[in-house]
C-alpha cells in the first residue's frame, strides 16, 4: 500500500479475487463447453481448445484487474482507480453516501469475499453516483460498511466497531403464501422456463423424445379444446407457483431487518439470501420516507411490501426493499418502525377523500376506451364473422367501471406532524409517507379538463426514491393550501411576491 500526502493509504482488492473473476466467467461459459462436447464436431482436443483459451484469457484478465485496481478512504472522499488500457478514476464525497450494499454470490462466498456497492446522491460528473469494490474479504467489507455509514467513528481493522443492534423484523415462513402473488416471482419462473427450453434447443434435444411426453401431447390434441386449455393452464400455474416459492426462498432466506446505533443517528440494515447473500445498509440520516406497495394480486391476498425512500438505492423491482411480501399489517408496522413513528401517523394515517370530480374523471378515462374497444369488437364480429365477439366484449364495461371506482377509493392524502402521506393506484396501490423535511420543491400540473373540473395535480419533489410523489386530482385551492402547510418556508417568498 502507498500513501498520499494526506496520510490515507491506497489499498488493493483481496488477492482471492484473482481466482473469483475467472471462475465466475468460466461458470457462465460452462453451457458453451457442454454444447461443444455434445455436438461431437471435431476431435476432443479441438472441441476443448476454445473453452480452454477463453479460460486462460479470463485468468489473465483477473490478474490485470487486480493489479490495476486500487481504492482508498480519506476523511472526505472514497476514491477508486481501475483499468489498464482504459483507466477510470472515481471519487465519491463521503457526505453524499446514502447506502452501502454488501453482496456475496455463491462463488464469492466460497472464497469468503463480498462486493461492496457504495450508493451516493447524484452530483457532478466527477462525483458520480457511487462505486463498487469487487471484491474484499467479509471482515473488510463489514468494516467498510460501518466506516462509511458512521463518519465520526474511528474504525480500524484492529478495533472494529461493535454498534448496538436492535432487531426490527425477521422472516416468517408463513409468508411463503404471498410468493405466488408477486409479479416478479411469476416473471422469474417464466424466464427460468424459457431458459430451460432454449438450452434443450441449443443441445438439439427434442422434448417430444422424452418418454411419455409424445403420448401426453397426443391425448391433449385428441381431447376437447377447453380441456386442453385447462390442462395446459393448470401445468403453467403449477410451474409458476413452484418457481415463485423457490425464488422467494432463495431471495429472502435468513431475512433480518435491524437498526444499528451510530453517532450520526443510526442505520437500517437488511440481510437476506440463500445462494447470493446480500446486506443493504441505509443511513437513517439520509432516509426520507417509506412506501408500502400492494400489487393487485398481493393486495387481493391482503399482502404488501415496504420499501425505503432514500437516494443511492437501486431503481429495480427490489430496490430499497425493507422486507419480503408480508401481511399488510406487518408491512405498515415495518414502515412505521423504520421511520420511528406510530403507524397512525405514517402509512396508516387516516386520509382525506378527494372531490367527486376526481371520480368522474376516472370513470370517463376508464369507460371511454372500454366503450371504443367494445364497438371495435362488435364491428370485427360482424365482419369476420364472429357473432360471439361483441357480446363477450361487454364484460369490459363493468370491469372498467369497477377499476375506476377502485382507483378513486384509493385516492387520499394527509399531513401529519412529520410526514406527508399519499395514496393512489389500483393495479399497484402505493401508500407513501414522505418526510416533510425531505420535500425540496413543488410541481403543480393542471390540464384543460382538470381546470374545468377545478382539480389540480400537486407533486412533492424530493431527492429520494422516484424524485417526485404526486397528489392526484385534489381541489385547486386545497392543493395550494396543502403544499403551503407542508413546507411554509418554501412557499412564503412566492406568497409575499404575489401580494405586492
Amino acid at each position: 500500500m502507498t500513501a498520499e500526502p494526506d496520510g490515507a493509504p491506497w489499498r488493493r482488492l483481496d488477492t482471492r479475487m484473482i481466482a473469483v473473476t475467472p471462475l465466475s466467467g468460466a461458470l457462465r461459459l460452462l453451457p458453451v463447453a457442454v454444447l461443444l462436447l455434445v455436438t461431437r464436431q471435431g476431435d476432443v482436443v479441438g472441441r476443448l481448445w476454445v473453452p480452454l483459451g477463453i479460460a486462460l484469457a479470463l485468468v489473465i484478465a483477473g490478474v490485470v484487474r487486480w493489479r490495476t485496481t486500487q481504492y482508498r478512504i480519506t476523511a472526505d472522499r472514497v476514491e477508486l482507480h481501475t483499468g489498464w488500457l482504459r483507466r477510470q478514476r472515481r471519487s465519491v464525497p463521503r457526505d453524499r453516501i446514502r447506502t452501502v450494499d454488501l453482496t456475496s454470490r455463491l462463488v464469492h462466498r466460497v472464497f469468503g469475499l463480498s462486493v461492496v456497492q457504495v450508493g451516493a446522491a447524484s452530483g457532478s460528473s466527477g462525483d458520480g453516483a457511487g462505486l463498487a469494490l469487487d471484491a474484499v474479504s467479509k471482515t473488510e467489507a463489514d468494516r467498510l460498511r460501518r466506516e462509511l455509514l458512521d463518519r465520526s467513528a474511528a474504525i480500524t481493522p484492529e478495533r472494529p466497531a461493535r454498534a448496538p443492534v436492535d432487531e426490527l423484523a425477521r422472516l416468517r415462513w408463513s409468508w411463503l403464501r404471498f410468493a405466488p402473488l408477486t409479479f416478479s416471482a411469476i416473471a422469474g419462473s417464466g424466464a427460468v422456463f424459457a431458459a430451460a427450453f432454449n438450452l434443450f434447443d441449443d443441445l438439439g434435444v427434442d422434448p417430444r423424445d422424452v418418454p411419455g411426453v409424445d403420448d401426453a401431447a397426443h391425448c391433449l390434441t385428441a381431447a376437447p379444446i377447453w380441456l386442453g386449455v385447462l390442462v395446459v393452464s393448470g401445468v403453467l400455474v403449477v410451474v409458476a407457483v413452484i418457481g415463485s416459492l423457490l425464488l422467494f426462498a432463495e431471495r429472502w432466506y435468513a431475512y433480518r431487518l435491524t437498526r444499528e446505533a451510530t453517532a450520526e443517528g443510526g442505520a437500517l440494515r437488511v440481510r437476506r439470501g440463500l445462494l447470493t447473500r446480500r446486506s443493504l445498509s441505509v443511513s437513517e440520516r439520509r432516509l426520507r420516507g417509506a412506501e408500502v406497495v400492494e400489487p393487485i394480486l398481493l393486495r387481493a391476498g391482503r399482502g404488501a411490501q415496504t420499501r425505503a425512500l432514500a437516494t443511492g438505492l437501486s431503481r429495480d423491482a427490489q430496490g430499497g426493499a425493507l422486507q419480503p411480501p408480508a401481511p399488510r399489517a406487518e408491512a405498515h408496522r415495518v414502515a412505521a418502525v423504520a421511520l420511528r413513528e406510530h403507524p397512525g401517523l405514517a402509512t396508516r394515517a387516516p386520509l382525506r377523500r378527494h372531490p367527486r370530480a376526481a371520480l368522474r374523471r376516472r370513470l370517463t378515462r376508464a369507460l371511454l376506451p372500454a366503450a371504443a374497444l367494445v364497438s371495435i369488437a362488435f364491428a370485427v364480429g360482424v365482419a369476420v364473422p364472429m357473432p360471439w365477439l361483441g357480446p363477450a366484449s361487454l364484460v369490459l364495461l363493468p370491469a372498467a367501471m369497477a377499476l375506476a371506482i377502485d382507483r378513486y377509493r384509493n385516492l387520499g392524502h394527509q399531513l401529519t406532524a412529520r410526514h406527508l402521506v399519499m395514496r393512489q393506484g389500483s393495479v399497484q396501490r402505493r401508500t407513501v409517507a414522505l418526510q416533510r423535511a425531505g420535500v425540496i420543491g413543488w410541481t403543480f400540473r393542471q390540464s384543460v379538463f382538470q381546470r374545468r373540473a377545478g382539480l389540480v395535480e400537486v407533486e412533492a419533489v424530493t431527492a429520494a426514491g422516484a424524485g417526485g410523489y404526486p397528489v392526484l386530482d385534489v381541489a385547486a385551492a386545497d392543493g395550494v393550501a396543502f403544499a403551503d402547510a407542508t413546507t411554509p418556508d418554501l412557499l412564503a417568498p412566492f406568497r409575499a411576491r404575489s401580494a405586492r
